[in-house]
């Protein structure tokens, strides 16, 4: 009990500086695709420690706002406009709420992957094999940020389908749910399956196997349901 009031302030911290990151992105009007300072850079800027810096940045990576690409620096995100977010102080979502997203997820990701493996939209369908051997390299290594890497293999399937209001439909419930996101990735605990059936799903869209692709989608979603019930039941 005596750690609580560091554990909020710690929280408090992380959301301060997540807040003024996005200000110093606004009042320097960088827009998606423009350079970012640093991490060390940001945490001098702010008197924090990088760590610290890492924390909140990961966060507004998580909503799109920011983007890390390996070996290259920090990026404006996609997302940097969006009005509509994840609430970083909303509370831990409880048991029913996690299972009420994944059947609302079950019920629209067969339909657009479906569609993915008919349109196969180029550009996302880089996005989507470049999340998906981010990933492998993410489960190899055991590292937390896998959850990101999911994430965007969604995002890019239903961006696939060349549709952009469907697409912005699921991208907006992996968005704004992204700490359910994580807790339900938490609670599978078995990154390796996860790994193997968003990779199932990818190869049918990228062999323009629509049913199969519908197929894999609703066993994968179906699946973690059904784990996750399990797990909380």
């Amino acid at each position: 009990m005596a750690q609580q009031p560091d554990v909020a302030k710690r929280a408090n911290l992380s959301n301060d500086l997540a807040r003024a990151i996005v200000r110093l992105v606004n009042d320097r009007g960088l827009q998606p695709g423009d350079p970012l300072d640093s991490m060390k850079v940001l945490a001098a800027r702010f008197e924090v420690a990088v760590p610290t810096m890492r924390e909140a940045m990961r966060r507004l990576e998580g909503l799109g706002v920011l983007e890390f690409r390996h070996g290259s620096g920090v990026y404006v995100g996609a997302n940097s406009g969006r009005r509509v977010l994840a609430n970083p102080l909303s509370p831990r979502p409880d048991s029913d709420q996690l299972v009420e997203l994944l059947e609302a997820r079950r019920q629209i990701e067969p339909q657009l992957a479906m569609l993915a493996a008919q349109v196969r939209e180029p550009v996302a369908m880089t996005w989507m094999e470049e999340a998906l051997e981010r990933s492998r390299r993410l489960v190899a290594e055991r590292d937390e940020a896998l959850w990101l890497s999911n994430l965007d293999f969604h995002r890019a399937v239903a961006a696939a389908g060349g549709n952009g209001v469907l697409a912005e439909v699921l991208d907006s419930i992996v968005l704004v749910h992204g700490e359910e996101q994580k807790e339900i990735l938490r609670l599978h605990g078995d990154a390796v399956d996860d790994y193997a059936e968003h990779a199932r799903i990818g190869a049918a869209v990228r062999d323009g196997d629509p049913e199969l692709a519908r197929e894999a989608a609703y066993t994968h979603l179906d699946h973690v349901v059904e784990v996750i019930r399990a797990r909380i039941g």
